[in-house]
């Protein structure tokens, strides 16, 4: 098995996944490329040095695999890096997939190429993508090469966890410059936590049956949305936000406040965390053949620390 981005906040979670696997009698050769370090914690995984933009350093990184796992991307402003590594990067990557006759390709996404919303529980062949930043548009330019290849492409929701940059460290910044109830807390959005979510990708990768290696798009978050309220409530509970006010403010006054005060959370981002954007998900548990599992908010208190050590300071 290779995976792609084994140093990221996804891949590092799906390599401790794997590594968990390997100590009964599943276990799983695994290749783990990286433009960095040495991944940590896959006792004898091998290490490839590669990065997606740089489309010659892929060559030969699938030869021989039976499964691939792209969960490398640049989630960053700079467009011509997104460009070179989401969109350029994944299409050589799926080009040596090919060559290299790989039988099961699963790539990370997300469910930002969709655009504004609001978006309440649609499934996938409900919407049309319409990405306004160059991080998703050239995600999405790269879930086509993938499709082109017989891959399965997974559009993640929010991901939380131990190792998260940006969706609670969002929260954090955006509630020091909003520091209300946002249009009553009753916003509802995908998330899914870290481990879950490698949980997810490792069954997928792994499952048999007839449409293991059917290709297509899934959404790959917690099936149950989460509501704002709940979200803040929780980081309150672990002391990463301070307790929410009573006051609650109508959206218009919250978009005020926010662009006010200086920050680094823009107004999208601020509707992504606080306006409707759920999807239904159930398909892709489903067709892994597993539980999703209790919720996200479950989970906080093994990334609270980190998220309290962190606060919100700009992705980086």
């Amino acid at each position: 098995m290779v995976v792609t981005g084994a140093t990221g906040f996804v891949g590092s979670a799906v390599l401790r996944r794997l590594a968990e696997r390997g100590r009964g009698d599943q276990g799983v050769a695994v290749r783990a490329v990286s433009r960095t370090q040495t991944p940590a914690g896959l006792s004898g995984a091998r290490r490839v040095g590669a990065d997606l933009a740089d489309t010659a350093s892929l060559r030969g990184v699938c030869d021989g695999a039976d499964v691939l796992l792209s969960l490398a991307s640049y989630v960053g402003p700079d467009a011509e890096r997104c460009t070179a590594v989401n969109a350029e990067g994944t299409a050589a990557l799926m080009a040596e997939a090919r060559r290299a006759a790989v039988g099961r390709i699963i790539h990370l996404s997300t469910c930002a190429v969709y655009g504004p919303g609001p978006h309440r529980g649609q499934d996938v062949g409900e919407l049309t993508p319409a990405p306004v930043s160059a991080a998703s548009g050239s995600r999405l330019v790269g879930e086509g090469a993938v499709l082109d290849a017989g891959g399965l492409v997974l559009r993640a929701g929010l991901v939380l966890g131990r190792g998260d940059r940006w969706a609670v460290p969002a929260l954090v910044d955006a509630f020091r410059r909003v520091p209300a109830g946002w249009d009553g807390g009753a916003g509802r959005a995908s998330f899914v936590d870290v481990d879950d979510l490698a949980r997810l990708i490792v069954a997928l990768a792994l499952t048999g049956g007839d449409e293991a290696d059917a290709p297509g798009v899934l959404h790959a978050h917690h099936p149950e949305p989460v509501r704002n309220r709940d979200l803040m409530d929780a980081l309150a509970e672990h002391r990463v936000l301070p307790a929410r006010p009573d006051a609650d403010w109508s959206w218009r006054r919250c978009l005020d406040a926010l662009a006010a005060t200086p920050g680094w959370v823009s107004e999208r981002q601020f509707t992504l965390l606080a306006a409707d954007h759920w999807y239904r998900a159930d398909a892709a548990w489903e067709r892994a053949g597993i539980a999703p599992g209790p919720g996200p908010l479950s989970r906080l208190d093994r990334a609270a620390r980190w998220y309290r050590e962190r606060g919100g300071v700009t992705p980086g």
